[in-house]
């Protein structure tokens, strides 16, 4: 299973020097083409636009991202049309399969990404945090110390007479962080239900044009159907569902 959001978010903001915020910001390929770069180092990060907001800017930096591919026979397809609609799963999926190819190709060292794209109209380099707060397990390979952490988003705490300010600022940054990070998690579960909804509509349909299917006790619809209705051998007591969940246990 690939990493989650917020782990390869933060490897990208930690390789790019960047402050990617959304996984579907990737949908405009400026931050791909530097990831790639950071492999190679032949891109032609001058040409790559990072402060643009239109489909054709985008599709111009995929245009890049693609004669690399080509060029140095990666045996994959850039699913153009789907990434620059900037939707959420797409660009989940091809980032895990990119953070996986660099895990494996990138040659070590430190990539100054910043300098690299000079001249590209690229932002300056996001504030770096104090400390990583997590480590992965993979410490193998290539540039394996620097891909073992994921850093915070949190810019790091000021000191001196405004102590007291920082410290509330500092909370109220952890405070937004999590918010965002309940609803990446929100659109997720959204988004996983929609799917076995549609599962479930497709059986439904499938015995209402052949009512023999729901009597067949051991056919795939009922070891589906077992699936989708299975529940925990649990009760959580209502006092310990969370509000937004309490009319599901009523």
């Amino acid at each position: 299973m690939g990493e989650s959001r917020q782990e390869l978010l933060g490897w990208l903001n930690n390789l790019l020097q960047l402050n990617v915020t959304k996984v579907e910001q990737c949908g405009t390929g400026a931050a791909l083409c530097q990831i790639y770069d950071s492999i190679y180092q032949d891109l032609p990060m001058s040409r790559v636009k990072f402060n643009v907001n239109t489909e054709y800017a985008y599709l111009q930096n995929f245009k890049l991202l693609q004669n690399c591919f080509a060029k140095h026979q990666i045996d994959r397809l850039v699913p153009v049309e789907s990434l620059i609609k900037c939707k959420m799963q797409d660009n989940l999926e091809f980032l895990q399969w990119t953070k996986r190819f660099w895990d494996q190709y990138y040659p070590g060292g430190e990539y100054d990404a910043v300098a690299r794209r000079k001249g590209a109209g690229g932002p300056a380099a996001a504030a770096r945090p104090a400390e990583p707060t997590t480590t992965s397990a993979r410490t193998s390979g290539a540039g394996a110390a620097r891909r073992g952490t994921t850093p915070t988003t949190a810019p790091a705490r000021r000191t001196g007479a405004g102590g007291g300010g920082a410290a509330s600022a500092a909370v109220t940054q952890e405070l937004n962080q999590m918010k965002e990070t309940v609803t990446g998690l929100e659109r997720e579960r959204d988004f996983y239900f929609s799917k076995l909804r549609d599962i479930e509509l497709l059986l439904q349909q499938a015995v209402d044009e052949d009512p023999e299917l729901d009597k067949e006790e051991n056919s795939l619809i009922k070891q589906v159907q077992a699936i989708l209705y299975s529940t925990e051998e649990f009760e959580h007591p209502n006092n310990l569902v969370p509000p937004i969940l309490q009319h599901r246990h009523a």
